[in-house]
């Protein structure tokens, strides 16, 4: 990586005492990084001390209804003039040091040109999602392409920008992440990055610690949101088997519980699932429910502010 640059582009919102800390770890790594671009949304529940003797950070900010999981970030890289950009969340917290290095390492294959990292669980983490998130970050990392897409299917495409880097000429070159994106606006590009021909990998060593404890309701909404992205990208996700991989970590989690003697766990953990899947099947099918009802079972409700607006067919 020699004299590459790289910098940290994390949108936040009313982020709290433990933001401090993130900052102070990414200014701490072993690979340095040149700016921690802040892109805050709503300035009123911003603490300037949060950065208080942290120089590498700049905050920038907006206002809620500015909000976009696409445009936020874009606005970010905009900022940027670094070799490689690193997207992160408020929330996710570096294992070590080597956070940086262990991103940048897997793009020595001139074919890679995303990179996304492990999150592991935290402290507080239930068990069954400690569980689904060692199914989707395993410890052995991997490289993969379009051509994976028949073995894979939908994970062929997965990348997180809860800690992802990203090769940011090739990023300039696809006018960065599709806008609007009410959800997967990292999966959206890995996806039109493979079908140019290039590769994402997986670096297991670049290790966070993220997870959350949603309800079901908060489950529904989320794959709701999930559900309508993919709709949203036909180019990308139509004919690609997603709903398999699903039954995949299903499977995988009861055996885990059981394995750990917490069988109990295992109805209210398929109960969730449920949940999980009719969010997203009634995301793929929003074209076909009253709007209203669309902005009820969605988690972004900005989002679809944003597409009244453009529509011009008034507020909610």
């Amino acid at each position: 990586m020699g004299q590459a640059t790289v910098d940290v582009i994390i949108p936040s919102y009313r982020p709290d005492g433990s933001f401090r800390n993130l900052l102070k770890m990414l200014s701490a790594q072993t690979f340095p990084v040149s700016h921690i671009l802040v892109i805050n949304t709503d300035e009123d529940g911003w603490d300037e001390a949060l950065i208080r003797g942290i120089p590498k950070a700049e905050v920038f900010h907006i206002e809620k209804e500015e909000f976009d999981h696409a445009a936020t970030r874009n606005m970010g890289a905009g900022f940027s003039d670094a070799d490689y950009l690193v997207f992160m969340t408020q929330d996710a917290m570096p294992a070590d040091d080597n956070l940086i290095l262990s991103l940048l390492r897997p793009f020595e294959d001139p074919a890679v040109k995303a990179v996304y990292g492990r999150q592991l669980p935290k402290k507080d983490c239930r068990i069954a999602e400690g569980f689904v998130r060692s199914y989707n970050y395993p410890p052995e990392g991997h490289v993969r392409s379009l051509k994976d897409l028949p073995q894979y299917g939908i994970k062929t495409f997965f990348c997180s920008n809860v800690c992802a880097a990203y090769d940011h000429r090739v990023f300039r070159e696809l006018n960065g992440f599709s806008e609007p994106s009410i959800f997967n606006e990292d999966m959206i590009y890995a996806g039109r990055l493979m079908r140019l021909g290039y590769s994402v990998a997986y670096a297991a060593g670049a290790e966070v610690y993220h997870s959350h404890n949603y309800s079901n309701r908060i489950q529904f909404r989320r794959n709701f949101d999930n559900g309508v992205s993919q709709a949203m990208h036909p180019e990308l996700f139509d004919g690609v088997p997603s709903e398999g991989e699903g039954r995949k970590m299903v499977r995988y989690v009861v055996r885990r519980l059981r394995s750990v003697h917490r069988s109990y766990l295992i109805p209210g953990f398929l109960v969730q699932c449920a949940f999980r899947l009719a969010g997203f099947r009634f995301g793929k099918k929003y074209r076909s429910l009253p709007f209203r009802t669309v902005v009820r079972m969605s988690l972004n409700r900005e989002f679809w502010k944003g597409v009244m607006r453009e529509s011009g067919e008034g507020t909610l």
